[in-house]
């Protein structure tokens, strides 16, 4: 491997481990009450950082899969290997979401079907099948096929009883369509539709389409700072594009709307470029160490993090929860309720960082 991709990847790791922190961070919250509204989903339509996080998280996974399929491509590993392993990872990262969702009582009556990480494993699974059997250009004819299309859907089939074009969380298709294949087996907080369902995954794999073209570009012959100029720039028209397309249909996290894609892949372009400048162009690397010890294990610090919030959560002693003993032991002499808050979302994403620090001290690398 090259200095430069060496450069290229400690770039990628740094963003992945800078939106893993993100992730932990707003997952964890110590009360639910008091939370900045930066750190929580817009209610509905709109956008905050944290709708960010999962987006850029998929975005990530596009450039990655490319730059490491194009790798072993070049190192004469046959497509049908190299798709017999995506089949394998699909199953495992969605098996493991649904482990995560059952865990730890595993009622297999009401346990969520859909998820983060089975999010991941079908729009991996299908972005992949299409990067194996089309060129850059036909990968940028299913990105507007895809965006266009889901909006067709959702503007023009009709919800029984409602009618068509209908974007309430009661009223859509894409709630719709949950409601008849996965009835009983939703997300817990919302029951009649799930936020990672399988309509709304559709778009996200336009998401992941985004971060493979990025990683054409990335292993492209053209000079660093051009690489850098152009995902800027086409992170801006991203923008622009989304919020034109914004009136007609709307930024919204919980349908993965097509103007949700634009804006998000547009800003995970932007963010890239600015890694990219920071540790590649100026050579700051310092800061970075962090991040790339979460960023490589990403996968494995989201599951832990995931696993002890749970457990901690279930666990309790006499009337309250270990969650609530620690958290009022450790962070009761804080008196501002929301920083109180904050400040256990913070040391569990230290707890975290810790668990993948172990991990790449001993130099295993967990590539789920």
């Amino acid at each position: 491997m090259s200095d430069q991709q060496s450069k290229r990847l400690l770039s990628l790791d740094v963003f992945r481990g800078i939106t893993i922190a993100g992730m932990v961070l707003v997952n964890d919250a110590g009360d639910w009450g008091h939370v900045y509204e930066p750190l929580e989903h817009a209610p509905w339509n709109g956008l905050t950082p944290t709708d960010l996080i999962f987006p850029f998280f998929m975005f990530i996974v596009g450039v990655s899969m490319m730059l490491s399929f194009a790798k072993r491509r070049e190192s004469g590993i046959a497509d049908r290997t190299l798709f017999r392993h995506v089949i394998v990872r699909s199953v495992v990262i969605f098996a493991v979401g649904v482990f995560l969702y059952a865990f730890p009582f595993f009622d297999i009556g009401t346990m969520r079907i859909m998820g983060v990480l089975q999010r991941i494993a079908v729009a991996y699974f299908l972005a992949s099948s299409i990067y194996f059997a089309f060129d850059r250009r036909g990968i940028r004819w299913w990105i507007a096929g895809i965006l266009i299309g889901y909006w067709a859907a959702m503007k023009f089939i009709p919800v029984p009883g409602v009618g068509a074009g209908v974007w309430t969380p009661e009223g859509n298709i894409s709630g719709y369509v949950d409601r008849i294949f996965l009835s009983g087996h939703m997300w817990y907080q919302t029951k009649t539709w799930d936020p990672e369902g399988l309509l709304s995954t559709v778009p996200s794999i336009a998401t992941v389409l985004l971060g493979v073209l990025a990683g054409f570009e990335l292993r492209s012959p053209r000079p660093l700072h051009e690489k850098i100029n152009g995902f800027f720039s086409w992170g801006v028209a991203a923008v622009i594009g989304a919020l034109l397309v914004n009136p007609f249909f709307p930024i919204n996290k919980n349908l993965w709307t097509s103007s949700y894609v634009l804006v998000t892949g547009g800003l995970a372009l932007i963010g890239l470029a600015c890694c990219m400048y920071i540790i590649e162009v100026k050579e700051r690397k310092t800061w970075a160490k962090p991040f790339v010890i979460l960023g490589v294990n990403a996968i494995a610090a989201y599951a832990f993090a995931s696993l002890l919030s749970t457990t901690i959560s279930t666990i309790r002693i006499g009337s309250r929860s270990l969650q609530e003993i620690i958290y009022n032991n450790l962070f009761g002499w804080i008196s501002d309720p929301f920083v109180k808050s904050v400040s256990f979302a913070a040391a569990f994403v230290v707890v975290t960082w810790a668990f993948a620090w172990i991990l790449y001290r001993k130099k295993w690398f967990i590539k789920i």
